[in-house]
């Protein structure tokens, strides 16, 4: 009896775990507890936002697809500098946009108020610097949080099994206004040729701070 009872309470410790677990994350492909930052290696954590357009992305619609995320704020100078004055966003976007294996989405965690938040300021930059994939709207901060976003841009390459391949900055200039090496283009097309061994896989980021609430 006393055996049965300690199976008892060993299994409603497991489901009583699996509630926080369930609680914590949204469901479905890369769900992973959003209680530290993730870095390379590790499952992305799943997540659900809505777009400039009203339309809703979760990261389990792009199962076994390859996942770009990029940290966005319109009205940071590091952003423009890949966005409006060298275009190289939208010409790395380019090489992969009939690849339906390929998805690219940006992500806005700035609070109402901050600076380049705000869904009609991102309506317009979507318009303005011609962003011809989703500008997803995070004005919680919760995905950014869990993702440890701290820069715009700040760039995460998922695998085709939910897997952080790459984190760090889209080039390897600092500078506000020249572009170095592509180091965004060369990782897709590493994860996409199948590999996991990505060249400078983590790489610190560089930019504006990602405009939280707090």
């Amino acid at each position: 009896m006393l055996a049965m009872t300690k199976k008892r309470s060993v299994f409603g410790g497991l489901v009583a775990a699996a509630a926080v677990l369930g609680a914590a994350v949204a469901g479905g492909f890369g769900a992973r507890p959003a209680v530290e930052p993730v870095k390379v290696g590790d499952r992305a954590p799943a997540f659900s936002l809505t777009d400039t357009n009203g339309e809703r992305h979760s990261l389990s619609d792009y199962e076994g697809k390859i996942v770009v995320l990029e940290w966005f704020n319109p009205d940071c100078p590091f952003v423009k500098k890949f966005h409006y004055d060298s275009k190289v966003m939208k010409e790395t976007h380019s090489q992969f946009i009939n690849d339906e294996e390929v998805v690219f989405l940006a992500i806005n965690s700035g609070a109402p108020g901050k600076q380049g938040a705000g869904l009609e300021r991102n309506q317009q930059a979507v318009k303005e610097y011609k962003i011809e994939y989703p500008v997803l709207l995070d004005e919680s901060g919760e995905v950014g949080k869990a993702y440890g976003a701290k820069r715009t841009p700040e760039m995460f390459v998922i695998d085709r099994e939910g897997v952080i391949r790459y984190h760090g900055p889209i080039d390897s200039n600092r500078s506000a206004s020249e572009v170095g090496t592509n180091y965004l283009e060369l990782a897709v097309k590493q994860v996409k040729n199948g590999e996991t061994e990505i060249v400078r896989a983590e790489i610190d980021v560089y930019g504006c701070s990602v405009k939280y609430a707090k």
